[in-house]
């Protein structure tokens, strides 16, 4: 099948019941979002899709737009059109790109769970993704907590509501401290932060004598829960306000009766590392990995 501008249009939210159809019959899928998060993706971030006639055969999306970055989100083909993934990825992926920079988006990112075995990641790199960051998995498979952390603080759902007290609720401390603490391609901004409170089923920060200084969110999936992020102001490390948040993480776990609790981090991560392992996670193969294109 030949491939041309007439046939790739811009997605939107009328378009989810295509991509869902995709999702669950395609032979070739990458997918970086949940079913609960795909109408905000297609209302928040641009995305792509082939059609022939009325009828999408293809899709690419982006997410977490935060210029200058961004990242691919997910990628589907029909089963019919498999043999030409390579084609309509690379189709898709210029008309993406356009979108993307129009939105001020100078860096996309991919990531992938195996660096040996991905099969987007040799097409990728024709496209001109290069490798960018290592990551490391970690699973655990047992709810036991070594400590409670630091009981002094306290610890709350985040609050995203405008107030008389607090105009903007949480939002700039959230956006402070992921400036503390985070590279500009895994920073959240103020839209990522609202569509993650409507989300996902768990998200605290914890204060220090009135101040936030971290925040905490988590996904699940049927038996499987996701640690998504940890965040601590970096001037109050060592005060166990990591321990209290992962603590609280797995109580929460737990009380969702989810088999594993599985996450990943950055390869240097060591601080990191060291709490996860403390916490009875498990470092597994193979590596994951992020590649980086300049637009």
């Amino acid at each position: 099948m030949a491939y041309n501008n007439e046939q790739i249009r811009i997605l939107t939210k009328t378009d989810e019941y295509a991509i869902e159809r995709l999702l669950r019959t395609s032979e070739y899928i990458y997918q970086r979002f949940t079913a609960t998060e795909l109408p905000l993706l297609l209302t928040r971030y641009p995305a792509v899709g082939a059609f022939s006639g009325s009828s999408l055969y293809s899709f690419l999306l982006s997410q977490t737009l935060n210029a200058p970055s961004a990242w691919l989100g997910g990628f589907g083909i029909s089963w019919t059109e498999s043999r030409s993934y390579i084609g309509l990825l690379t189709s898709l992926l210029e008309a993406l790109e356009e979108q993307l920079r129009r939105r001020g988006v100078r860096y996309l990112h991919y990531s992938g769970n195996d660096i040996e075995h991905d099969w987007l990641r040799t097409v990728l790199i024709k496209q001109n993704f290069l490798p960018f960051r290592n990551l490391y998995a970690y699973d655990k498979y047992d709810m036991a907590i070594p400590t409670a952390g630091n009981l002094a603080v306290t610890l709350r759902p985040v609050n995203l509501r405008s107030t008389s007290e607090q105009p903007l609720g949480d939002m700039p401390a959230l956006l402070r401290l992921e400036e503390l603490c985070f590279e500009d391609l895994w920073r959240y901004d103020a839209t990522a932060f609202q569509d993650i409170a409507a989300t996902h089923p768990y998200f605290v920060v914890v204060e220090w004598e009135g101040k936030v200084v971290g925040y905490q969110f988590n996904a699940l999936d049927d038996e499987f829960g996701y640690l998504i992020r940890i965040a601590v102001d970096p001037a109050f490390e060592r005060k166990g306000i990591g321990a209290r948040l992962m603590a609280e993480a797995i109580r929460f776990f737990e009380r969702s009766r989810v088999s594993r609790i599985m996450l990943n981090t950055q390869e240097d991560n060591y601080h990191a590392h060291r709490l996860y392992e403390w916490f009875g996670f498990i470092r597994l193969q193979p590596m994951g990995f992020v590649m980086r294109k300049y637009l």
